[in-house]
């Protein structure tokens, strides 16, 4: 679904990715592991058109999208959930949500959407008029993560969705990836520093390191990787 080839993308007179190569088949979690600076936020800023590529290719169903704008890559199906969250802090759950759903038109499969994410998240269900800045972090990634659902993405792109969240929380969400992967059919390409969670939920993985693909592969074997295991997973 989405092929990324001999990728290079800097930042001003620093590269920061060096030709990088990675697929994503349809139906399948992926994830990009590595240190901080590894490149892997890059990728998904460079995939999603927040970034310019300098070489390169990027194709998604087939259709090159290097370059375009961002707002057009949404509506060919691929959504970007960044590290951080970026959610709109002075609007609420509820409009938060409807934002995600702005480039669509068809309000009867945007109220069934609405309901899904509402029935994935009850959380969000329960604090749906609430400002969305006074939610916790766990609460908002549920929030980033269900907006971006609103788009009816075919691919999510997912930048640290653990990053700042109690451990339960994060429990909660990554089994909901799982869930919207397997019974959505959705696409997913993970970004994840806790690479135990990543490499357990995730079909296929890709170490980076200083901006270059260092190797790949199922992520069962990656997990008993010896150079991933004294690298990322503490063992």
């Amino acid at each position: 679904m989405l092929e990324i080839s001999n990728l290079t993308v800097g930042y001003g007179s620093i590269t920061a990715l060096h030709g990088i190569s990675l697929n994503v088949e349809r139906g399948s979690i992926v994830t990009l592991i590595g240190a901080n600076g590894a490149g892997k936020s890059t990728t998904l800023r460079a995939a999603s058109g927040l970034l310019k590529i300098r070489s390169g290719n990027i194709g998604f169903e087939g259709k090159q999208i290097a370059n375009l704008p961002a707002h057009e890559i949404v509506a060919m199906g691929l959504a970007h959930v960044p590290e951080g969250r970026m959610i709109f802090s002075n609007l609420s759950v509820m409009e938060n949500l409807r934002m995600g759903a702005y480039l669509r038109r068809d309000a009867d499969g945007v109220r069934r959407d609405l309901d899904f994410v509402l029935q994935t998240f009850p959380r969000l269900s329960e604090r749906e008029k609430q400002f969305a800045g006074t939610l916790s972090g766990g609460e908002q990634q549920m929030l980033a993560i269900g907006r971006a659902l609103m788009s009816r993405p075919k691919c999510l792109m997912l930048d640290e969705p653990s990053l700042g969240i109690a451990p339960l929380l994060v429990k909660t969400i990554f089994e909901k990836i799982v869930e919207v992967n397997r019974d959505l059919g959705l696409t997913v390409l993970l970004v994840e520093q806790n690479a135990n969670l990543a490499l357990e939920i995730s079909h296929y993985g890709y170490v980076l390191e200083t901006g270059a693909v260092l190797f790949h592969d199922r992520s069962e074997r990656l997990k008993l990787d010896p150079r991933v295991r004294e690298a990322y997973l503490g063992a």
